[in-house]
């Protein structure tokens, strides 16, 4: 029988943290290679423990904070550290900017090769609290318990429901208090956890997938509109209905009461029947003018203070006129699209998701817009020349696509239509700056700006406008 290697402890002993990389980790340099720390910002000295060694580059935990940035604050979360949410909440608001306006400009300069010379200063966020308005927990019955926690020799609720913990994702965090979402949402949890254990239902096991509770979803507008979505794994209905009675009877001033059966191993719900239990099945936010049906399959920006900013920058950097076809794609529910009709001669919507398309024609219908139409697919299955010589030539292009970026025949597509400008928006700046590459043969970025939506976080929006060269 082979013996195991004993594994020795690295420790990298006063590393200066120069700069932010992706994930929003430090970066360090130690003599020939990267060092990457966790929860280290720049200005930070620490000794490092190396957690994982390559040739060029090692992951690495701050093992002692030998003097620490200036930029460095005190969190206000007692779950920060342990829930892997807000990650940057020791650093103060001014630098979390200038952090994500480099993490921008570096991913244009190492993936893009080329640098943003119209580049506007970030826009930050007004409320860096209780700005989101979606939040999904999860129910376990395998609550995660901190280091001080096990050696207090406490007993502890072996059930949670909480937030999933970075790396380990069959415990769940239970949660106090959460400062991302209205503070009704604590209340309105809190009382569910409390009400589920005098009544002794069981919680999912996320290992075994077993257990009655699932998943808790979260909704609210800026017309003070709330949804509840309760995902259960079990069709156990006297149990389902004496929990939405409760919730029905304790918050009556609940827009939309929902429940879901998904009895399935992962936790998507968009192949799952939603039932309204009580109220609407759809809530109403407002940007601007503009009205929006939001469904509790919808996708909807989770910053809606910000959004609206997102999406002003949008109409400005497009400068629509009464002229302009616009493609919106990856348009979900229509938001930008339908924010932006008005300004438009017409405008044309894809999207893959169904029910969002679903959502998208509601919408135009309810803020009497004519001249959108809404397309079901994925932008590289329908964007093609049959479809642009049937919808007219695009003068303007939105894009706002996943994380992942464009799909290259897209991108292929509207080398070939050449629009004479595309606004690009993107959650990721990395895959938009690799689009953006791909693009430069025909295209030059005449404006960008970087909106951030999520404060105490590593991500970050970002638009770049795209016109053709001369």
């Amino acid at each position: 029988m082979r013996r195991k290697k004993k594994q020795t402890t690295t420790i990298l002993e006063n590393v200066e943290i120069t700069a932010i990389a992706a994930e929003g980790k430090g970066l360090a340099r130690v003599e020939n290679y990267v060092v990457f720390v966790d929860k280290a910002i720049p200005g930070d000295n620490v000794h490092a423990k190396v957690q994982r060694k390559k040739k060029d580059y090692a992951m690495a935990e701050i093992e002692t904070l030998v003097h620490p940035s200036a930029h460095r604050i005190d969190s206000f979360c007692v779950h920060f550290g342990t829930c892997g949410g807000c990650k940057w909440q020791h650093v103060d608001y001014s630098f979390q900017l200038e952090m994500k306006q480099n993490l921008v400009e570096d991913a244009f300069r190492r993936i893009g090769k080329t640098t943003i010379t119209n580049q506007l200063p970030i826009l930050g966020c007004e409320q860096t609290i209780y700005y989101r308005n979606k939040l999904e927990f999860t129910f376990s019955n395998r609550a995660w318990l901190t280091r001080e926690q096990i050696d207090s020799g406490e007993t502890f609720d072996k059930n949670a429901l909480g937030f999933h913990i970075s790396g380990n994702f069959s415990s769940i965090l239970p949660i106090d208090t959460c400062y991302l979402q209205d503070e009704k949402v604590n209340d309105i949890r809190n009382s569910i956890f409390e009400f589920t254990t005098q009544q002794a239902f069981s919680f999912y096991n996320l290992k075994f997938h077993d257990g009655l509770l699932r998943n808790l979803i979260f909704r609210n507008t800026t017309l003070n509109e709330w949804m509840v979505t309760i995902c259960f794994a079990q069709a156990d209905m006297e149990k389902i209905e004496l929990l939405m009675d409760f919730v029905k009877n304790k918050f009556p001033f609940l827009t939309s009461l929902n429940y879901i059966i998904n009895t399935k191993k992962n936790d998507t719900i968009y192949d799952q029947e939603v039932i309204t239990y009580f109220g609407k099945n759809h809530i109403i936010e407002q940007l601007g003018t503009i009205q929006y049906k939001i469904s509790p399959k919808s996708f909807f920006q989770t910053n809606s203070h910000q959004a609206k900013r997102l999406y002003d920058l949008v109409k400005i950097f497009g400068n629509f006129s009464k002229k302009d076809i616009v493609y919106d794609l990856y348009c979900g529910t229509g938001s930008i699209a339908l924010y932006i009709a008005n300004d438009c001669k017409k405008v044309i919507g894809i999207e893959q998701i169904p029910d969002a398309i679903t959502d998208a024609i509601f919408n135009a219908e309810l803020n009497n817009i004519n001249n959108a139409t809404f397309h079901v697919g994925t932008c590289e299955d329908i964007l093609k020349e049959e479809f642009i010589a049937t919808h007219e030539m695009p003068t303007i292009v939105v894009l706002d696509p996943p994380r992942a970026g464009l799909h290259e025949k897209v991108i292929q597509v509207l080398l070939q239509a050449a629009p004479p400008k595309i606004v690009y928006v993107s959650c990721n700046p990395s895959t938009q700056a690799r689009d953006v590459l791909l693009f430069s043969e025909k295209y030059e970025i005449t404006k960008g700006q970087a909106v951030d939506m999520f404060p105490h976080t590593f991500h970050i929006e970002n638009i770049v406008v795209l016109e053709l060269k001369n």
